[in-house]
């Protein structure tokens, strides 16, 4: 729907009371108000590196060298970001019994910093690193520190096998649990907020558009347009971080029985 910034938010406080089962499904647009570049962003890593392949990770090691050179350039960014208003504010729908679950194709774990629960995690994280052969796990400063002293390439001091992010590159297969856990609450919620994608990426961009096709209701807060902006009852393209708290405010301040 058109209109006003206050008549939109109405309408979505009006869904969000009514609604039974409320799921959000963020993309990397509510991280950059924590001061995270969006990898497809004008300056973002994207521009600067190319993509390594999960394969060609597997299969060269100078393919490897070039992939963790860009995540040394990432890790100190996501270790020093905090959750910002739009994160805070969907912890608080949690612990009102508004939001039932995030489903984020982020892998900062700024969700659950900012005191979320129910949270899945499509892309993995990158807060933790495992090796690819015996499944040993570090948290990922400790990887960046290796990186910091000159490894180019941190393999396992277990058994030396190749160590990775707890990240989904591309060509790699995505965690089937939480694949099917995101399509299992698109499938049965009654509304979805929809916060800071561009519902470019397959298959996550999906979960939106089977919520809406089970019969439930899509908010966007985004802000740019997606291919799916016919589906939503209502668009904001203000700043998730303007947006989510002034809908808290709106649902707290009119009860939930209005």
């Amino acid at each position: 729907m058109a209109g006003t910034y206050p008549e939109r938010l109405e309408t979505t406080a009006a869904l969000l009371r009514q609604a039974r089962t409320v799921v959000a499904f963020t993309g990397a647009g509510i991280s950059t108000e924590s001061g995270l570049i969006d990898f497809r962003s004008p300056g973002g890593l994207w521009e600067r590196y190319r993509i390594v392949t999960f394969q060609e990770f597997l299969d060269s090691e100078a393919a490897r060298a070039e992939y963790w050179r860009m995540r040394r350039e990432l890790i100190p960014a996501l270790l020093a970001a905090r959750p910002n208003a739009a994160h805070g504010a969907l912890a608080e729908l949690q612990r009102l019994g508004k939001l039932q679950a995030v489903i984020t194709q982020n892998i900062d774990g700024l969700h659950q910093a900012a005191g979320s629960t129910e949270v899945i995690e499509l892309h993995g994280t990158n807060l933790r690193a495992s090796c690819l052969s015996c499944g040993r796990s570090w948290p990922i400063a400790a990887v960046q520190a290796r990186l910091e002293a000159g490894e180019a390439v941190p393999r396992c001091s277990g058994c030396g096998g190749l160590i990775k992010p707890d990240t989904v590159s591309f060509g790699q297969s995505m965690p089937e649990q939480a694949l099917t856990e995101a399509f299992d609450w698109a499938r049965c919620c009654d509304l979805m907020l929809m916060i800071g994608s561009s519902l470019e990426v397959q298959p996550a961009a999906r979960v939106p558009l089977v919520a809406a096709e089970a019969g439930s209701n899509l908010v966007f807060i985004n802000r740019t347009v997606t291919a799916y902006d016919h589906l939503a009852e209502v668009c904001f393209s203000e700043a998730a971080g303007r947006v989510l708290p002034d809908l808290v405010r709106t649902t707290e301040i009119a009860g939930p029985n209005e």
